[in-house]
C-alpha cells in the first residue's frame, strides 16, 4: 500500500517538469569503505570545494547512501516516519539538474541548465560539482498536520543528511549542510508543485586548497 502510493505520487511530482533524458546509474558499491567508528571521527562541515568531478560511480554511491533502497519493499537506508518517504533529491551539477529516481537507481535529467548558483547563498557553494537540494512533498504526508508536516520533515532530512555526511567521511569528501538557500527562487528554477517545499541544500565534493 505505501509503496504504490508513494510511487503515484512521485509520478505527479515527475510531471510537474519534463524529463529530458533517463541516465542509469550504475550500481552502488555496498561493501567495503571506512570502518565506521572512523567516519564518525573524521565527520565534519567544509566550506571549501574543488571543481573536480565526481565520477558516475560516486555520485551512485552517494545517492545509495542517503536515500536507497536497500530492503524489500522499498524500505532505504534511512527511517522515514510513518513510510511517508516524502523527499525528492534533487542533483544540481554544471551539464544541468536532476531528480534521482530512487526506484531506478536513475537520474532524471529535468534540465540543461546549470542551477549551482541556486544551491546556497555562500560564494563556495557554486564550485562544488555536486549540490543536493532536499525537497519535501508534503501532499505524501497524509493525514498529519501542517505543524507535524514540518516536524518529521525535519527529522527525516537529520537522516538523509547525515548519512551523506558519513560517506563523504568515507570517502575523502568535503560537505555541508546548508540552510542559507533562497528557497523561493529554488522553487521556481525548479519547477516544483505548491506542495513540495525546499528545506536544505547539501554540497559535495573534493575539499578545496
Amino acid at each position: 500500500k505505501y509503496a504504490i502510493s508513494f510511487f503515484v505520487l512521485l509520478g505527479w511530482t515527475i510531471c510537474s517538469a519534463q524529463v529530458i533524458e533517463t541516465i542509469p546509474l550504475p550500481p552502488a558499491q555496498k561493501t567495503g569503505g571506512m570502518p565506521l567508528m572512523e567516519a564518525f571521527q573524521l565527520r565534519k562541515s567544509q566550506r571549501s570545494f574543488s571543481t573536480k568531478e565526481l565520477t558516475p560511480q560516486q555520485i551512485s554511491n552517494l545517492l545509495w547512501a542517503a536515500y536507497g533502497i536497500n530492503r524489500p519493499d522499498e524500505f532505504r537506508t534511512v527511517p522515514a516516519a510513518k513510510n511517508w518517504f516524502e523527499y525528492d533529491i534533487y542533483v544540481l551539477r554544471s551539464d544541468g539538474w536532476f531528480l534521482f529516481d530512487v526506484r531506478k537507481h536513475a537520474l532524471l535529467k529535468m534540465g540543461k541548465e546549470d542551477l549551482r548558483i541556486y544551491g546556497g547563498t555562500q560564494d563556495f557553494v557554486k564550485a562544488a560539482p555536486v549540490i543536493l537540494v532536499y525537497v519535501a512533498d508534503f501532499d505524501r504526508m497524509t493525514g498529519a498536520t501542517d505543524e507535524l508536516k514540518k516536524f518529521f520533515s525535519a527529522v527525516d532530512l537529520g537522516y538523509i543528511s547525515q548519512n551523506v555526511y558519513l560517506w563523504c567521511a568515507s570517502e575523502g569528501l568535503a560537505t555541508i549542510i546548508l540552510g542559507q538557500v533562497d528557497k523561493p527562487k529554488v522553487h521556481e528554477v525548479l519547477k516544483l508543485k505548491p506542495a513540495q517545499q525546499v528545506i536544505l541544500s547539501q554540497p559535495v565534493g573534493y575539499p578545496g586548497q
